[in-house]
């Protein structure tokens, strides 16, 4: 009997080894997957991952890491080092201590001469509770007491024994809470920015606790105009601007939320920052005089008083490029959707919730007579895991030697990510592109004059079952397609099919317009169906108009691109993309495509193309250039 259960046990580890090998092979053709990173190590707890490149030529990160889950006792900082790009690391060191007072939420600077500062908040006087606004008591208490940093001159080895205190100007909102200034909340996740020989730390105070824990914040930023020359720590000098008592707050009419300010400098020496709201859309505002006034803050727009960008309650961030371009983190969903569901305690739609995918924007400065502006590209999605309840954020950036690496948490596990040059060149060159791309087509419509019906190949399958898997089990291709067209629509009225390959069995796909007056892709395998369509505010009846429809088998996400622009959700939902099922087969069914005559030029890949491409397809279509 003992070795029948041997051999099952065998027999079901070999089996769950063999499935695991195959879907880590497919898992691996795609970068954008989180389990492709390399892990950092923690305790358990994982946050902030945090790097700077040492003089020695090691990566220095700080994570804020514990035994427990987030705030809880024990919370500590740590450092270690790498010196192959994240795939390994040395053994942390302490920062601060697991048993002493709660250390949290570190950031990193380097100055000109080698020395690492690490900046955190320190609880100081060991508080066990605090007190919110509503009259609750949290127990977490690891976003008060005072702000401190320690240094390292050994790049990371070691770090200086005492911890020196930042002073940090009171504001109303700490005069204001319930202890009247006694107590402070605050956190940190923005990276220092070094400008003009000063440093300026990006610091969130809290003027309340209460629903959402934090029920009131705002920017600030302690800057330095010595600390990267001044080497006794007791001689460093801090200035808490903007000048005032108010910190960077929501734009006018915004809520009470306005948080995790990240900041980078525009070549004309004006200061950009962005940060989260509890409102849908991220806010920004810029800074001409070295951080003293803001400009009154705005909901980031991908071009000046255009379309809104849309972010929920999560951390978004801005990196400076050494091309000259930036690069924007965020989650594209969010919207007055989500501020109404939540003002009615919805907890559905929390704000905190959704940060999977993450996408990236690419961003170039504008010059106007008030000074640089920044304006953004369409969106790209850069990482995602296939649980859609799992929430990446916190991020950082590092360059080096023309390669591009990402860090995030989950909270739980800490990784590194390189980004593929490709997928940077694309998103990049987004402002400029104007030409078909022809990588992976499989029907090529260019005539203006296509036939009512055209030969259909086989699409690419999402999932297959295995032939070396000894239970024969399903086996994700991570596959996708994209339709590319262009069409003129002369209404909106529904049930007009612009393009069909449904078999006798309803097999197939098809584009059809709804009652939504949308336009929407369904996809059937006989056992199951998904749909998505595009946004309501992007179709112009009577008017030539380009769409690309993006099936991507990886996240299982359905995209529309209509006229170069992401379809969004806009003011009517939510999010402008979808999730299809991870149990559909295969979009195949008749080998002959049904086409409307409203389109006039079709393109289908076998791949799902980039934003990036749809919107080059669209400008070249726009002007002409079909090369």
């Amino acid at each position: 009997m003992k070795r029948f259960l041997a051999l099952v046990v065998f027999a079901l580890v070999g089996l769950l080894l063999a499935q695991g090998a195959e879907d880590l092979a497919v898992v691996a053709k795609d970068f954008r997957h989180l389990s492709n990173g390399h892990i950092i190590p923690s305790e358990g707890y994982a946050d902030q991952p945090y790097l700077v490149r040492t003089d020695d030529g090691a990566w220095l990160c700080v994570i804020t890491t514990g035994q427990g889950s987030e705030g809880a006792p024990g919370q500590h900082v740590v450092s270690m080092r790498s010196t192959d790009h994240g795939r390994t690391w040395e053994p942390a060191v302490n920062i601060e201590p697991a048993d002493g007072p709660e250390a949290s939420y570190a950031v990193l600077l380097k100055t000109p001469y080698g020395r690492v500062y690490a900046f955190y908040n320190f609880n100081t006087e060991r508080l066990r509770e605090v007190k919110a606004e509503t009259g609750e008591v949290f127990k977490r208490v690891d976003s008060l007491g005072d702000y401190v940093f320690k240094y390292s001159d050994d790049h990371g080895r070691t770090w200086s024994r005492q911890h020196q205190k930042v002073p940090v100007r009171e504001f109303a909102c700490d005069r204001n809470n319930v202890y009247r200034g006694r107590v402070r909340f605050f956190w940190n996740v923005g990276r220092p920015l070094v400008l003009k020989g000063a440093v300026y730390v990006p610091l969130h105070k809290v003027g309340a606790m209460g629903a959402g824990f934090f029920a009131q914040s705002e920017g600030v930023f302690l800057r330095s105009t010595n600390i990267l020359t001044e080497r006794d720590p007791a001689k460093i000098v801090f200035e808490t601007l903007p000048d005032g008592d108010i910190g960077l707050r929501a734009p006018p009419g915004g809520g009470r939320i306005a948080e995790e300010q990240s900041l980078v400098a525009l070549s004309d020496g004006s200061m950009f920052s962005v940060y989260r709201t509890v409102d849908g859309w991220p806010a920004c505002a810029y800074s001409r005089n070295d951080g003293h006034t803001w400009t009154t803050p705005e909901y980031l727009t991908y071009t000046a008083g255009g379309r809104r960008v849309k972010h929920p309650r999560a951390a978004n961030f801005v990196w400076r490029c050494t091309n000259g371009q930036f690069l924007y983190w965020f989650h594209n969903h969010g919207g007055s959707f989500v501020a109404r569901m939540s003002a009615a305690n919805n907890p559905a739609a929390s704000p905190y919730h959704d940060r999977n995918p993450a996408w990236v924007l690419a961003g170039r400065e504008r010059d106007t007579p008030a000074g640089m502006v920044l304006e953004w590209s369409q969106p790209e999605m850069l990482l995602y895991d296939d649980d859609p309840f799992i929430r990446m954020s916190y991020p950082d950036l590092v360059e080096e030697d023309g390669r591009f690496f990402v860090t995030e948490t989950q909270k739980h596990i800490a990784r590194v990510h390189e980004i593929p040059a490709g997928f940077l060149e694309r998103l990049f060159g987004q402002f400029e592109a104007e030409t078909v791309s022809r990588e992976g087509l499989l029907v090529c419509e260019e005539s203006g004059r296509i036939p009512r019906e055209i030969p259909w190949p086989e699409l690419p399958a999402f999932l297959v079952r295995s032939e070396t898997r000894a239970d024969y089990g399903g086996e994700d291709q991570r596959a996708g397609f994209s339709l590319d067209f262009w069409f003129t629509l002369p209404d909106l009225a529904t049930g007009q099919v612009l393009l069909d390959s449904r078999d006798a069995y309803g097999r197939g796909l098809w584009v059809e317009t709804t009652s939504r007056r949308t336009v929407r892709l369904t996809m059937n395998d006989g056992r199951s169906e998904s749909s998505w369509d595009c946004d309501a505010a992007a179709l112009r009846p009577g008017q030539r108009q380009h769409m690309a429809i993006i099936v991507d088998g990886g996240p299982k996400i359905i995209s529309f691109v209509v006229d170069g622009a992401f379809s969004d959700g806009g003011e009517e939902r939510q999010f402008g993309w979808g999730r299809f099922s991870p149990n559909l087969r295969a979009p195949n069914g008749a080998r002959r495509m049904k086409v409307n005559p409203a389109i006039d030029i079709l393109r289908l890949y076998g791949r799902a193309i980039m934003t990036s491409e749809a919107v080059g397809n669209f400008r070249a279509g726009r002007s002409g250039n079909r090369k």
